[in-house]
């Protein structure tokens, strides 16, 4: 076939393998948590079915907080949401893999979790042909936000250096040049950071980053916003009033003078006197004397200044101490360190892009989320919000931080609740030089390590070692709850009653709920970690690999003498130790350093929990309460209590325990 000429191609960015249709696979959302919810909401639900995101203008609608792949989750949100989002901001990666690296404690030990076994997965997806597949990668996320977009809405684009050239040719062939807002530069790192070493010799697009602004219309919210001016501004905006042909006219009364005697405009010299009088004033007299004890003992002139057209004079007035923000945010910084995150954005920086480009009730959303920021100071502006993330830790923090805010409105944190076999792309293993494995050489590589015989003729199940069958997650998802009941059915259509199921990581609120489920089935079952250890050749060669169980948890419910229940942690042990250096293992003191979170739902009826009762850690507050407050139940009878437990990775382990009151 003849090579196209490059005349005949329209203008954009090529890069190898470039697609520009999007595959818009929609899967279903499960509600693993609701937060801050009343009781008689609750209550209401149970009756009428839970309906958590209405229109903004009822009183049903839920925020969401969500754990997945951003294109799917972006993918399925459009049946509800296409056309609705108001503004989006993304701090999509760097290019770097500290994107998903912490910085964690345990007891008194600080050290740098490294990326999960999904986040690696993504990370890998992503630069693992180099620049190219990240185009792609940000690429059919934007074409996606474009869809969410409502006819005035905005998207702020945060990037540095590495790839902000690339992104804003995408973002031009996406929204249009003709969408373009701006190009906003905003601090890499806080001043007080960088005075920690010698500055470095380099360009100057090293210590800042760029933030992109595109509307979907012409037409978009705007709300210019403000920010301190600088001494110069100060002195610029006097001249610009003293050059102004409407200048003010002044007003003068002497010490001792009954009358106002006339009016004339004062000369520039005069005027930049009685600034330097008030001056004086502001700094040295103003809380110890009133403004007329000031005039008797200095002697100076008693002045007045008014615009045209007001009917009152009145006493000088400084230069604005704020003007317009352009595109220089210099004045804020753009990055914070409050959770461990190296790559948390500022507060302020949030709140100067969000009150710029949406009112209260607005729908705000970010699907790189991080640690949370842009939801905290939508929440704390009245405006809606949808945040989503690859990292459960991510999502775990960005919870602590919202359950922080005071009257912070109802949430629901979900995750995607099935995904299909046939959206796997392959696995990446070093295995094999990172080149990537088939989906079915794939299982069979886990198999082996497993010490499992590989089966044959069935959907779910692809293995057996000794009783028990054996199916194998994706390392790309997490093992969910519809997936296990899958393989629980086939176990038992073929006669058999045991079942070991293997995953890198686990759909939130999974534990007491599938044990239950397999139970009921009469069929045994094992959820168990892959090590990552097979993901380094050294370790599989030598064939030293431990597949793991789920964490292990005691708990205890008391009832005090006035009829109260309280609820106990009593024990914890995480299975994946490993993950932990030794040199920070050998520091942790008890079994409680391993918690971060926990929560209790003292009313739990087997449908989604909710948060009725929480403690946790933060950077500031690090002990955590081992017992629950009291609660009193309404109605005698049985109740069950759901405890879920969050490690320091953010896996959560819940247990049912049952009370009569």
């Amino acid at each position: 076939m003849a090579k196209e000429k490059s005349e005949d191609l329209p203008t954009g960015l090529y890069w190898k393998g470039k697609k520009t249709e999007v595959d818009r696979v929609v899967l279903p959302f499960q509600t693993i948590e609701t937060i801050n919810e009343s009781r008689a909401t609750r209550e209401r639900e149970k009756i009428t079915g839970p309906d958590m995101f209405k229109d903004k203008n009822k009183s049903g609608w839920y925020n969401r907080l969500i754990w997945g792949d951003n294109k799917y989750i972006m993918a399925s949100l459009l049946e509800d949401f296409a056309g609705k989002i108001d503004l989006i901001y993304i701090d999509p990666p760097f290019a770097t893999g500290a994107d998903f690296r912490y910085k964690m404690e345990i007891g008194d030990v600080e050290w740098t979790k490294e990326p999960s076994a999904i986040e690696e997965k993504a990370y890998r997806d992503t630069w693992g042909q180099g620049l190219d597949s990240y185009l792609q990668m940000i690429s059919e996320r934007l074409i996606l936000m474009y869809d969410l977009l409502s006819d005035n809405g905005s998207i702020y684009v945060h990037c540095d250096y590495r790839v902000n050239s690339g992104i804003r040719l995408i973002l031009d062939e996406i929204f249009g040049p003709e969408n373009f807002r701006n190009e906003i530069v905003t601090r890499r790192a806080q001043t007080k950071n960088l005075l920690k070493q010698f500055p470095k010799i380099r360009t100057l697009n090293v210590f800042h980053d760029t933030i992109y602004w595109y509307s979907k219309r012409k037409e978009q919210r705007f709300n210019p916003p403000m920010k301190k001016a600088t001494i110069k501004q100060q002195k610029e905006s006097w001249q610009s009033m003293w050059n102004n042909a409407d200048r003010p006219t002044m007003r003068y009364k002497l010490l001792g003078c009954k009358i106002s005697t006339g009016q004339w405009k004062w000369t520039k010299e005069r005027a930049f006197t009685a600034i330097a009088n008030y001056k004086e004033y502001e700094n040295k007299y103003k809380r110890a004397i009133s403004l007329d004890d000031y005039w008797k003992r200095t002697g100076c002139t008693k002045e007045f200044i008014r615009r045209k057209g007001k009917a009152k004079p009145q006493y000088w007035i400084p230069p604005r101490e704020q003007v317009i923000a352009d595109t220089n945010w210099f004045d804020i910084p753009g990055y914070s360190y409050s959770t461990g995150y190296d790559t948390e954005k500022s507060e302020e920086l949030l709140e100067r892009i969000i009150q710029a480009s949406s009112e209260r009730g607005d729908l705000v959303a970010d699907f790189f989320c991080g640690s949370g920021t842009t939801g905290v100071v939508a929440e704390r502006s009245g405006r809606r919000w949808i945040m989503a993330d690859i990292g459960r830790y991510a999502i775990h923090t960005t919870r602590k931080r919202l359950l922080g805010i005071e009257g912070c409105k109802p949430f629901v944190v979900q995750n995607l609740g099935k995904y299909e076999r046939q959206y796997w792309q392959g696995v990446t293993f070093k295995k094999r030089k990172n080149e990537q494995l088939p989906i079915y050489e794939y299982i069979q590589f886990i198999l082996k390590l497993y010490n499992a015989e590989p089966l044959t003729g069935m959907l779910h199940i692809y293995g057996k070692k000794g009783k028990y069958f054996v199916h194998v997650g994706a390392v790309d998802a997490p093992v969910t709850l519809s997936e296990i009941k899958e393989a629980i059915d086939e176990v038992k259509q073929s006669g058999q009653n045991a079942l070991d199921i293997l995953g890198w990581e686990w759909e939130m609120g999974l534990h007491d709920v599938v044990e239950k489920a397999a139970k009921e089935s009469g069929v045994r079952l094992r959820l168990l970690f892959i090590p990552r250890d097979v993901m380094d050749p050294r370790v599989v060669e030598k064939g030293d690999v431990t597949f793991y169980e789920l964490a292990y948890l005691e708990v205890e419910a008391t009832q005090t003498k006035s009829g109260a229940f309280k609820v106990q942690l009593k024990d914890f042990a995480i299975p994946n130790l490993d993950l932990i250096p030794q040199e920070v293992r050998n520091k942790i003191k008890k079994w409680s350093d391993y918690i971060d979170y926990w929560s209790v739902d003292w009313d739990w009826n087997e449908d989604t929990f909710h948060n009725m009762w929480q403690s946790y850690r933060t950077r500031k507050k690090r002990k955590l309460e081992l017992t629950s407050d009291s609660h009193n139940y309404e109605t005698k009878g049985k109740h069950k209590i759901m405890i879920k437990v969050i490690d320091i990775f953010g896996n959560d382990t819940t247990h049912v325990i049952e009370v009569k009151s």
